[in-house]
């Protein structure tokens, strides 16, 4: 039997793997339309973003710092008393305006502003100036065209804001509902693919972990879609436009504003190294916990009748107790992570406040480019810290994408062969033929099988616990495939027969009976619309399962609890032979099915087997050798071996296990009527 891989939490795959990741993007595919549009509209966003501290640059240089600048364009707005040269320039002094007939540099050169002879003149050491009294309505006049220019820029500023905001809704909107179409489809690959695992898969593979692969797993790619794939265009876009504007501006700025580069990158390689191994603790913890829920779930029984609800509590603590830790360390990791960042951004921004405080009182840069630079510094450092932590998605991705593949790359050990013989009409004839079988390696639960059973012929198989019973159930609808030998229906090897085919011919009845989530009705046609109301009562009063059903307040459409718990073991068991019987299997299997009826209730259904059965192929496993009396032939297993073959009554003749076993059943039966 092939030895099937067991999923575990902890991977130790590369942090990125470009096969993984191409495979990830053939999701994408069908969605580029929607894909192509994010990404422009991140470029548009990016765009926006990087020309929001330049437009206020222009603002603070060009339109607001209207002193001390020369000024070459201006219009006849006021009286001029001197006649203007080419260039002008407007000098607050003593709490007044004045118009100065020429430039210098205001900063440097020591001045003051006297009247002489009822006209102003600015003196400086080598220079004299004349200078003309604004009154605030002059001074708004001749700045009229740099005030008609700020409206403008802060229009354009309230546009882009708002075409931002728009654009982003869009792009968010757009890219969650391609990531949830593409988490979509991996979800139900995953579960298809779950649903053609044969029941040895299972065995070796607890359901809580397989059902974080379909859970959280894919929940981590969703991450990965919305803020990895598409979003780092624009961390990118962001990065690449930010330095460019800022080489642009000013060069030794921007070169010694680089400089603390080095010191993220190395911090970020550190981060990464820590929070790896730490995220891979977190999922191995929370795979831990969600297979222990879904154990205590679903043995609860067992917990309250046991009284073990204090030691399952302890042992869900320690294990939710071990996540805790997990992330706290993750938390201090982050915790040291953030700050450090905002500090390397403070050392940044110092820098640059130095360096370009320096370089304005010199009058070498204008107030509006170190403006630009503080929050160009700001801009800069989102996108890395951004990159960073995508890297911890996209590290979270690749794990959760290789434990996805590795399930879906997983094949079946139960298939269809490529030689099916499709549409053959079963007859109901079943033959083994030296059937091996081992549920682990060669530790043989079935050894050296043979028997046929003719199409009509009812068998049952007894035996003590473990003597192989069950599995000959298993293997005649291929939920395992044998090692060794042959089985044969209709004298077709059932591994040419397709698993549909197969199943859909055989009504199996077991001990445990498993109802779904819906309604009665659903439960007995299993969601097969094909059925009428009326053949749906006549299955369901030939099993004398339409007495109680009447009496529910919905009947038929009676909503059924999870597991069936509002139905007791008895009701279940009847709509479980409703369930086989309305699809008239040729085969019908009954695996202790009526262990847990009580007498009355047995009663019924063994007068609704004998009426079922007369043309159908039975096949019954019973401890209750009162059941199995009437069958055409009873097959005594023991370890694995054929025993004993014959009728009841030769069986007894024999004088061998069979006989053994119903002497000590008949003793039991005669102590418990004694003890009555």
């Amino acid at each position: 039997m092939k030895n099937f891989h067991r999923f575990n939490e902890a991977t130790t795959g590369k942090s990125y793997d470009a096969k993984l990741m191409a495979r990830l993007l053939k999701y994408a595919k069908d969605y580029w339309i929607f894909l192509t549009i994010s990404i422009l509209l991140l470029t548009l966003i990016a765009g926006i973003d990087i020309a929001r501290p330049y437009i206020i640059k222009i603002a603070i240089d060009d339109y607001m710092r209207v002193y001390d600048r020369p000024i070459t364009e201006y219009e006849d707005t006021i009286d001029f008393s001197f006649i203007p040269s080419s260039a002008l320039q407007l000098i607050r002094y003593g709490g007044s305006t004045y118009l100065i007939n020429g430039t210098f540099n205001s900063s440097e050169e020591s001045y003051h502003i006297s009247k002489v002879n009822h006209q102003y003149q600015l003196v400086t050491e080598d220079q004299i100036f004349e200078a003309q009294s604004l009154s605030s309505e002059e001074v708004r006049a001749f700045l009229k065209k740099d005030i008609h220019a700020l409206g403008i820029l802060s229009i354009l500023y309230l546009i882009l804001i708002s075409l931002g905001v728009l654009f982003n809704y869009i792009q968010v909107y757009l890219l969650n509902y391609t990531s949830n179409k593409i988490v979509l489809q991996i979800r139900n690959q995953l579960f298809e693919q779950l649903q053609k695992m044969p029941l040895s898969f299972f065995d070796k593979n607890s359901i809580g972990q397989l059902v974080t692969r379909v859970t959280n797993d894919t929940e981590t790619l969703h991450e990965m879609y919305t803020g990895v794939l598409v979003n780092l265009f624009k961390d990118i876009f962001v990065l690449c436009g930010i330095i460019f504007i800022m080489l642009k501006m000013n060069v030794k700025l921007a070169l010694l504003s680089f400089s603390v580069v080095p010191i993220i990158l190395i911090s970020a390689a550190f981060f990464r190294a820590k929070v790896r191994a730490v995220y891979r603790e977190v999922r191995t913890k929370l795979g831990t916990v969600n297979a222990l829920l879904n154990a205590n779930f679903s043995g609860i029984k067992t917990i309250h009748i046991f009284n073990r609800e204090e030691q399952q509590f302890q042992e869900f603590n320690q294990s939710n107790q071990e996540l805790l830790d997990a992330h706290k360390k993750q938390n201090f990791i982050f915790a040291i992570f953030r700050p450090s960042m905002e500090v390397i951004y403070s050392l940044g921004t110092a820098i640059i406040l130095w360096y370009g405080g320096r370089q304005i009182l010199r009058q070498h840069i204008e107030f509006g480019v170190l403006f630009a630079f503080i929050n160009y510094m700001k801009q800069f450092f989102q996108p890395i810290n951004d990159l960073t932590e995508k890297y911890n998605v996209l590290q979270s991705a690749m794990a959760s994408s290789e434990r996805i593949f590795a399930l879906l790359d997983e094949e079946p050990a139960i298939k269809d062969s490529a030689s099916v013989i499709k549409d053959h009409c079963f007859q109901g004839e079943i033959e083994f033929k030296n059937v091996w079988f081992a549920y682990q390696d060669e530790e043989w639960v079935l050894k050296d099988i043979s028997f046929k059973i003719h199409p009509g012929e009812s068998i049952a198989f007894v035996g003590a616990t473990g003597a192989g019973k069950s599995s000959i159930i298993q293997l005649i609808g291929r939920f395992y495939d044998i090692q060794k030998g042959e089985i044969l229906v209709d004298g077709i090897n059932i591994k040419n027969i397709p698993l549909k085919d197969l199943r859909k011919n055989i009504g199996i009845l077991l001990q445990d009976v498993f109802m779904f989530t819906g309604t009665i009705k659903d439960n007995i046609v299993l969601n097969h619309k094909d059925f009428t109301e009326d053949e749906i009562i006549k299955v369901s009063k030939y099993v004398n399962a339409h007495h109680f059903i009447e009496r529910l307040p919905q009947q038929y459409n009676e909503p059924v609890a999870e597991k069936g718990n509002n139905f007791s073991t008895g009701q279940r068991q009847l709509l479980a032979f409703a369930r086989a019987l309305i699809f008239n299997p040729p085969i019908l299997i009954f695996d202790e099915a009526t262990s847990n009826i009580d007498t009355e209730t047995e009663g019924l259904i063994q007068d609704t087997i004998k009426r079922v059965i007369q043309d159908k192929t039975t096949i019954a496993i019973a401890h209750r050798l009162s059941t199995i009396q009437n069958c055409d032939k009873i097959i005594v297993l023991h370890k694995g071996h054929i025993r004993e073959s014959g009728n009841h009554q030769q069986l007894l003749q024999q004088k061998g296990i069979y006989y053994h076993l119903y002497q000590l059943q008949y003793k039991e039966n005669i102590n418990l009527v004694q003890n009555k």
